[in-house]
């Protein structure tokens, strides 16, 4: 099947090809920003879940990814612009999207987006507002320094049985700070006299 014409002029090499748009696999439209945003995809994909594979991706990551990078910005695109268009791309019975699909409804979703911008413009806005972006509060949570919460995880300061719960470094007892161990050497329980007989008679 012929691509197209090439004609040659002096020091310019013409090349004229005339191929239909749907033939070229989406992805090379794009091939400059596809790592930063793949990768993106792939950390929005996992949070969350330690056991994802970072392939495909659920409504509710999908949800937060467009809210966190500006893509639903509540006038324009709303959360339920988002859910529509996720249920829209993805596959029948699925509950997940892969990458291709994601692209798909990243083209759903630019137009409506970047109103006044042709949708290649709009697309390539949408992909510069995602890439190299990755879920916020990645990693453990950060023990909060506020004054009454700094008072409440202060160990030093516990009295009566709380205290007894951690050792002077601060560190927890675990069950032995918060049970009475049973004492099985036969006296009656909660009796404090044990050991005293020989001493008294």
């Amino acid at each position: 099947m012929p691509i197209g014409d090439v004609t040659c002029s002096g020091d310019h090499l013409q090349v004229d090809i005339s191929l239909a748009a749907h033939s070229l696999p989406a992805p090379s439209l794009h091939s400059s920003n596809m790592s930063g945003l793949e990768e993106s995809f792939r950390k929005f994909a996992v949070y969350g879940d330690t056991a994802a594979s970072g392939n495909n991706m659920t409504g509710k990551n999908f949800s937060k990814m467009c809210k966190e990078c500006g893509v639903m910005d509540g006038k324009a695109v709303t959360s339920t612009d988002i859910d529509i268009v996720f249920n829209k791309v993805k596959t029948k019975g699925a509950r997940t999207i892969n990458f291709v699909e994601f692209q798909q409804a990243m083209k759903e979703i630019c137009v409506k987006r970047f109103k006044g911008k042709s949708p290649e413009e709009a697309l390539q806005a949408v992909y510069g507002l995602i890439e190299g972006k990755e879920p916020s509060n990645v990693g453990t949570t950060k023990v909060a320094k506020v004054a009454g919460v700094d008072r409440l995880t202060d160990t030093s300061k516990y009295t009566g049985s709380h205290k007894e719960r951690f050792d002077e470094s601060g560190k927890g007892k675990g069950l032995a700070g918060r049970e009475d161990l049973t004492d099985n050497s036969g006296y009656v329980g909660a009796y404090k006299g044990a050991g005293t007989y020989d001493k008294t008679h």
